[in-house]
């Protein structure tokens, strides 16, 4: 399914300010399934939903969410999307499981500039990579933190930037939050 639903994109004026938010998926377990059917722990059962209070916290009323296909993920956005106050349109991405950094951006790139606020529910390495390079500038020691946690389930970043989806690449954001459960 296709992300790009634009039908004729931002009236003329000034650029948009928009917000990505990077949520990981909670903690897994490990039975005796294929990796894309791992379902969550109790401790990711337990840590979505304060993920989901904390990206409500943040006031980010979110247009769109991007969500991997995948077990963990979709049980995580499940569990997250009920403590939000508004529940926006979500689309379950095949590509977003075990997607590249150029992947990622390519999968952003394509989304209708009628959207203002994304959330994709994803996997590391990537949610820590596509963090990462997309911030061109940083609030405070935000990617430090980032950087020594190592982007740990049920962690999210949000980063903000101006422009079309299209503009999305290395370097165009801020990173102006990064949340972890258990720091």
């Amino acid at each position: 399914m296709s992300v790009a639903t634009s039908s004729g994109g931002v009236a003329s004026g000034s650029p948009e300010s928009r917000r990505i938010v990077l949520l990981r998926h909670a903690k897994a377990d490990w039975p005796e399934v294929s990796d894309h059917e791992r379902p969550l722990a109790d401790r990711g059962r337990k840590d979505a939903p304060v993920a989901g209070r904390r990206l409500a916290g943040t006031g980010i009323t979110f247009d769109l969410a991007l969500c991997s296909t995948a077990a963990r993920t979709r049980e995580t956005w499940k569990l997250a999307v009920g403590e939000l106050p508004h529940r926006p349109r979500t689309v379950y991405e095949e590509r977003l499981y075990e997607a590249s950094l150029g992947e990622l951006i390519a999968l952003l790139n394509e989304v209708s500039d009628e959207v203002r606020d994304i959330v994709l529910i994803g996997h590391n390495p990537g949610m820590h990579a596509l963090a990462d390079a997309l911030s061109g500038e940083v609030e405070g020691d935000l990617l430090a933190r980032m950087n020594r946690s190592g982007f740990p389930t049920s962690a999210f970043a949000v980063l903000g930037f101006t422009g079309s989806w299209k503009a999305v690449e290395h370097g165009v954001g801020t990173l102006v939050d990064f949340w972890t459960p258990h720091s």
